[in-house]
């Protein structure tokens, strides 16, 4: 059997995919193609038609056509095999069998068609085969990306370290009383902006602070200025390199880099006292069930912008019977946060700092408890003779969230076409270059705590893990609120504005 080329065309004979496998030029598969339905008798049910030279197998595709150009000596059982073998492929690739869909995954059935054929002559293959050689996996492959993995993260420890340590230098110095080094990485405001990434590491600065060290000194000597901004310029480069990794580097400048600003837009109405709670969770859990860690980070964050509300303090509403760990700022009065859950100065005639985020408050979880779990997933791929039938479904457990943009992540085989999906709560994005079907439910809550999606697809069990969910709420996790904000003289009511965010930083299904 010698076979000329393989192509798939519509009625009218125009080529979408074609593949020469002996030396022909476009202009001669193009008029063959465009014969082809000049030739065929509709009176007749055959599945190929010959001419003086070649012989056309062709199998209809709904509104298109799989043909075969084959020499008019091949064998015709031969040449209707592997005709079969090139229409199981293509719906492999191909969700549905349309022109625009054919020409998408154009280049996916050329690298298929070259493992079913070669030099004009059929491989001994299967479709299972086509689909392993395709893919082209390696071992070799594997074990070099998780080498490269592992330098990549011990390079990033190093980075973090060496960040650090600059860090505590800059702090050491300033305790010394010696000019900072210009840590230029870490904030183009210098020392005197006590910016919301170092809330809880450093202590709040005061607004007059900053004079202590008048701007005269630097005249003292010009060598030791260049050894200073050599440092900066050292630390610089260590933070462009973390941010290039993708790394959160602490800013004094700008606002904390949490996900809720992103997802949530800002508030309307912002008072001169401004709060904001904002809480992540870091979750991940067995596929059958059990809940490995559980950590969840939480925190109040002030900003005033009036200097007549810079001497305050906040009347918090703690309902939370989790068992958190709260700590409030070094320069908080602990014990009158004991003793009536309100939070002020240790020294009452000093104020907030003005137009800098403050972290005030800040509280953790962590647990192995099952029935602390927000939102629950579970999956249970079956096998069947096609494939894999996937049955997902999850369950809201606490009644008092709102979770908005869900989004839950499948991974899904490679090279083995799109999802037959069955019954679906909500929608669904099938992703075939990152090979992920996205769940999406614009929110769950206690009117809609459950919901259930059915797929089938070719695969294993183990293929649709880890499972990875994401969303935003705009109420926390931690029934932790600012309830009242008063003056310190005279307890007189302020008025404050606040915003609420819970967000996802790593909620995953292994």
């Amino acid at each position: 059997m010698v076979l000329l080329a393989a192509a798939v065309c519509t009625k009218a004979g125009k080529a979408i995919v074609s593949r020469q496998f002996v030396e022909m030029t476009r202009t001669r598969v193009e008029g063959l193609l465009a014969a082809f339905p000049k030739l065929m008798n509709t009176g007749k049910q055959h599945t190929f038609v010959e001419t003086d030279s070649v012989r056309y197998v062709y199998q209809p595709l709904e509104k298109l056509y799989m043909v075969l150009i084959t020499t008019k000596n091949s064998n015709i059982l031969e040449d209707l095999e592997t005709l079969r073998l090139f229409s199981r492929v293509i719906p492999e690739y191909c969700r549905v069998l349309e022109e625009a869909e054919i020409s998408e995954h154009c280049f996916d059935l050329i690298f298929a068609f070259d493992e079913i054929v070669a030099l004009g002559y059929r491989e001994n293959v299967n479709l299972a085969q086509i689909r392993t050689f395709t893919e082209m996996d390696s071992h070799e492959e594997k074990v070099f990306r998780a080498v490269r993995e592992t330098q990549e993260r011990e390079a990033k420890a190093e980075m973090r370290r060496k960040a650090k340590e600059l860090q505590q230098a800059r702090r050491d110095a300033e305790r010394s009383g010696k000019k900072a080094p210009g840590f230029g990485g870490f904030g183009s405001g210098g020392m005197t902006s006590g910016g919301s990434g170092s809330i809880i590491t450093d202590t709040i600065v005061e607004p007059e602070k900053p004079k202590i060290t008048p701007a005269p000194a630097r005249s003292s000597g010009p060598s030791k200025a260049l050894k200073l901004g050599a440092k900066g310029k050292e630390v610089d480069n260590f933070v462009d390199k973390l941010k290039s990794e993708g790394e959160t580097i602490i800013s004094s400048t700008g606002k904390r880099g949490s996900d809720a600003s992103k997802v949530l837009p800002p508030p309307v109405n912002v008072e001169s006292v401004h709060l904001r709670v904002e809480e992540k969770i870091l979750l991940t859990c067995g596929r059958d069930g059990g809940l490995q860690n559980m950590e969840l980070l939480g925190m109040v964050t002030l900003r005033v912008t009036d200097d007549k509300s810079g001497r305050i303090r906040l009347i918090i509403n703690n309902n939370d019977g989790k068992g958190l760990q709260l700590q409030t700022h070094p320069n908080v009065d602990k014990k009158l946060f004991t003793a009536d859950s309100v939070i002020g100065l240790k020294n009452p005639e000093k104020s907030f700092p003005l137009n800098n985020d403050v972290g005030v408050l800040k509280w953790r979880l962590q647990t192995t408890d099952e029935s602390l779990i927000p939102l629950t997933i579970n999956c249970w791929p079956s096998e069947s003779g096609s494939g894999c039938d996937v049955n997902i479904e999850y369950e809201l457990q606490e009644d008092s969230l709102e979770l908005n943009d869900v989004v839950i992540s499948i991974p899904v085989p490679s090279g083995v076409g799109a999802p037959v999906i069955g019954d679906l709560d909500g929608e669904y994005k099938h992703d075939s270059r990152r090979n992920v079907l996205e769940w999406c439910l614009p929110v769950i809550d206690a009117n809609n705590k459950t919901g259930s999606l059915e797929f089938s697809i070719a695969g294993q069990p183990n293929d649709f893990f880890p499972i990875n969910v994401s969303f935003v709420s705009k109420r926390n996790y931690c029934d932790i609120q600012v309830t009242k904000v008063i003056h310190v003289d005279g307890d007189s009511s302020v008025r404050f504005s606040s915003e609420t965010s819970f967000v996802v930083d790593k909620y995953e299904i292994l």
